[in-house]
């Protein structure tokens, strides 16, 4: 250090490892301290390593020095190779006491020691360091996506342009034949009165030509006719489909009017001949409990929430009727059980093509219905987004799905969507 001191200046480089080592620690932080200090007034470059906690509050306060810090991973205690410049790093002698087997009431009779502001300082350090790694994978991985989304928007912009291209083609190349049409439908005319003046009495040359031309004219109404096509089917589908939403409306009024004939709904109550609504399987209610009711179906006994039972007609819960659609065997029984205990509540169908991820969550869907699950997760990333339209449009139409939403943003946010089930 002396002959650092006395030949340093600012094209110098100087290197020191554990600086102020080989001493009393608090002796030898303060000369090194005092060193450092020496050495940034000359303005020298360099590096240096140290556990002195003084020594970093210096590069700390002061400007021209600069902390830096080795990365280390705690949890598999081993070192990263990763220079961080900016915070202070820490020694992680605790980790690394526990680690090589020093007892346990020696780590806290030291830990006692030392003081707990000092411990938590460390444990600050660690945190810091910790989470500025995080953010970092999360800044690059945003990054990339905002990269891959400039991609896919300008093929996207392209794939327009060159549609556009093709719709401008189409256009001009169809005002071309509806042009030469024209051109053809006027030659046809004034050849057909050529050949009527030609002829004068010629009442049979007069017919063929008059012929001829009605003939062009059904055949340029057909190409008009075809033209049309699809236009009109479109417009009628949409009328059929208009139709058939006023005459459910219609029937919807009828069905909930006061004044239907229809008899009044009955509460479930225990010892009630019930069946889940849309199905045809009858059970009896064996006992209530708040919102939900314990149901037997044959030999399968199964919670099922009030609001998604009904009670049936005399008819319906005839002891004959219950046998016939109630009757499961004990192999079934089983089987649905075993795989209620294998059912996993989440399933990820990222990197799936469309109609395949919604054939996935089908199948996952009615599982659960069936199984009676009360919520469910759907993990599909974010990317476009397109994955996650296309389910959420199916989950819309699905009677037994009560609710959907995004995932709690520190779970995967808008990446994964949480499913309530009725």
């Amino acid at each position: 250090m002396k002959t650092m001191m006395k030949s340093c200046n600012e094209r110098s480089l100087i290197l020191i490892d554990e600086f102020g080592g080989g001493t009393e620690p608090q002796i030898g932080g303060a000369i090194a301290e005092a060193v450092l200090k020496r050495f940034n007034e000359k303005g020298t470059f360099g590096v240096i390593t140290t556990h002195y906690q003084n020594l970093k509050h210096f590069a700390e306060d002061h400007e021209g020095v600069v902390n830096g810090a080795m990365l280390y991973d705690r949890h598999l205690m081993q070192a990263l190779f990763q220079l961080q410049i900016g915070n202070p790093g820490s020694s992680f002698a605790v980790e690394i006491a526990r680690k090589i087997g020093l007892p346990e009431e020696v780590i806290a009779d030291a830990s006692e020691i030392v003081g707990s502001e000092y411990i938590n300082a460390d444990k600050y350090l660690q945190d810091i360091v910790r989470d500025k790694r995080y953010w970092e994978t999360k800044r690059q991985n945003i990054r990339k996506r905002e990269k891959q989304m400039e991609e896919t928007i300008a093929k996207y912009e392209e794939e327009i342009q060159e549609l556009e291209k093709s719709r401008k083609e189409i256009l001009r190349k169809a005002k071309e034949d509806a042009e030469k049409l024209l051109q053809e439908s006027n030659a046809r005319i004034e050849n057909t009165i050529r050949i009527i003046k030609e002829a004068q009495a010629d009442k049979e040359r007069t017919r063929l030509a008059r012929q001829e031309l009605a003939d062009f004219k059904n055949e340029v109404e057909d190409i008009e006719k075809k033209s049309q096509e699809d236009k009109i089917a479109r417009k009628m589908e949409k009328l059929r489909e208009k139709q058939e939403r006023k005459k459910d409306k219609k029937e919807k009024a009828k069905t909930d009017s006061p004044q239907s004939a229809t008899p009044k709904i009955q509460p479930v109550t225990v010892g009630a001949p019930v069946k889940i609504k849309g199905q045809s399987s009858v059970g009896e209610v064996l006992e209530i409990n708040g919102k939900n009711a314990v149901v037997m179906f044959g030999m399968i006994k199964t919670n099922v929430k009030l609001d998604r039972l009904e009670r049936c007609t005399p008819t319906q819960a005839s002891p004959k009727a219950m046998a016939k659609s109630t009757f499961v065997s004990s192999d079934t029984q089983d089987r649905v059980y075993e795989k209620k205990l294998n059912f996993k509540q989440d399933i990820d169908v990222r990197g799936m093509r469309g109609n395949e991820a919604i054939q996935a969550v089908t199948y996952f869907i009615d599982d659960a219905i069936l199984l009676g699950i009360d919520r469910v997760r759907i993990l599909h990333g974010t990317g476009t987004g397109i994955l996650r339209t296309l389910i959420r449009s199916y989950l819309g139409s699905v009677p037994g799905v009560e609710h959907y939403q995004d995932e709690h943003v520190q779970f995967g946010g808008a990446g994964i969507t949480v499913v309530d089930l009725k």
